[in-house]
């Protein structure tokens, strides 16, 4: 008797899961299409999914490369370089100052420091003027072509802070530069 209502049981289980089942029926010509639509359209976000991951700019990443930190961009060179007591900026460094005031112009929460610099010849009072005359110099030119006054800040270290140390003419005209040094608060 056991055996035979679990028998039952099992039929009148399957008796109602039958009863819930809809009948198969065939799709009509506008749902086959708009299916074929929403398959070509899933197969095409997935493409470009997997275009943008293999570039780095996968969707669960959200990469946005800054131009900062691309090697290739001019915004790369930070440096520029004075003639022996000069604080005119030469012609070879316009370009790159243009393409950072344009950046600055873009990108209105971006600070940027002018640390002007000097080689060793001359007093610290002399160096520490003429590294702000530099840096001040540079402003300027970024002022002329699009940044804001309120987003570059000028600091002189006449000759303390050298990246070169012997006394030629080469070691001395590396350090008479000013550094264009980003907030990295972005």
């Amino acid at each position: 008797m056991n055996a035979t209502i679990r028998w039952g049981l099992v039929l009148l289980m399957a008796g109602l899961l039958a009863a819930c089942a809809q009948p198969k029926r065939d799709l009509t010509e506008t749902e086959r299409q708009a299916m074929e639509v929403a398959a070509a359209e899933a197969e095409a976000a997935e493409q470009a999914r997997r275009e943008a991951e293999a570039r780095g700019l996968g969707v669960d990443r959200d990469l946005r490369a800054d131009p900062l930190d691309d090697p290739q961009s001019p915004l790369a060179e930070r440096l520029v370089y004075f003639d022996f007591d000069r604080d005119t900026v030469r012609s070879e460094f316009i370009p790159m100052l243009e393409a950072h005031s344009r950046y600055l112009s873009q990108n209105p929460g971006a600070r940027l420091r002018l640390e002007g610099h000097t080689d060793e010849r001359g007093t610290r009072e002399y160096n520490l003027a003429l590294g702000e005359r530099r840096a001040q110099a540079v402003r300027r030119i970024m002022n002329l072509n699009g940044a804001r006054d309120t987003q570059l800040d000028v600091v002189s270290y006449g000759e303390e802070m050298p990246v070169a140390f012997t006394q030629t003419e080469e070691s001395w005209a590396r350090n008479r530069r000013v550094e264009l040094v980003y907030d990295v608060r972005r």
